[in-house]
């Protein structure tokens, strides 16, 4: 465990590992922090030192986080935590693993030996609107009904073709992601799916596969992927620690 010459120091938290063996990995924590080890003789916190107050989400910070993450799934499977957590030293660290000993255990062995997969589906098309309104029949004669007239269309009507909109846009997107959980269901233990981010988006899914399946898992995607026309982009990432998959209300 490296020295530190001030009990000002925090130690941040990047994510818990099984084991109880006490390493140092290299410098490439926060601020070009060692990353090291701190065990409770059941699992062990990844952490480096930095100043004992609030880190704060910079680029480099986030990136320094995931490159953590990303050299410890080079040979485990480590529990990502949130972002910013930094305890007071060595003590703090241990009365943490200690107090959350079984729910880090129980998520520990669901998630071991896997990785995260994300897929994030889009309509790639220059106006959505425009694309619903040649796809859905109702919503092309509502909007030929309301714009071609020559009187302009009351709020309450645009407020109508709105929800319209939407209601048909959720229901694509929730038939189009059953077609692609369908196939890729049989190459994951668990699939979820994330809350688009922007109207374009289709699907964004995170699914938890075994390490050794991640070309079956590209081969599913690519069979998905055929079932759909150019109007539809598939962009698939990872792996990474499996983010979407850990849930531990953690006890400070």
């Amino acid at each position: 465990m490296p020295e530190t010459s001030s009990e000002k120091k925090g130690r941040y938290f990047y994510a818990v590992i099984s084991g109880a063996d006490e390493r140092t990995y290299g410098d490439f924590g926060i601020d070009g922090g060692i990353v090291y080890s701190i065990s409770d003789s059941h699992v062990s916190a990844m952490v480096s030192d930095v100043p004992n107050e609030k880190i704060r989400p910079e680029r480099r910070h986030l990136a320094a986080h995931q490159e953590v993450l990303k050299r410890l799934m080079e040979d485990s499977t480590p529990l990502p935590l949130t972002f910013g957590i930094i305890a007071n030293g060595p003590k703090a660290i241990q009365r943490i693993l200690t107090r959350n000993r079984e729910a880090f255990l129980e998520q520990l062995y669901r998630v071991a030996g896997k990785v995260e997969m994300g897929l994030r589906v889009t309509w790639d098309v220059p106006n959505i609107f425009e694309y619903l309104v040649h796809t859905h029949k109702d919503l092309r004669a509502a909007r030929d009904r309301l714009f071609g007239t020559y009187r302009e269309p009351t709020q309450e009507e645009k407020i109508e073709m709105g929800r319209m909109f939407e209601r048909l846009i959720n229901e694509d997107r929730e038939t189009y992601t059953d077609m692609v959980e369908q196939i890729l269901s049989p190459k994951c233990f668990e699939i979820k799916g994330n809350t688009p981010r922007n109207e374009q988006e289709v699907m964004n899914l995170a699914c938890l596969i075994g390490r050794e399946y991640q070309p079956k898992f590209e081969a599913a995607i690519f069979k998905a992927a055929e079932v759909f026309d150019n109007n539809f982009t598939f962009d698939y990432n990872g792996p990474w620690a499996p983010h979407n998959f850990v849930d531990i209300d953690l006890e400070l």
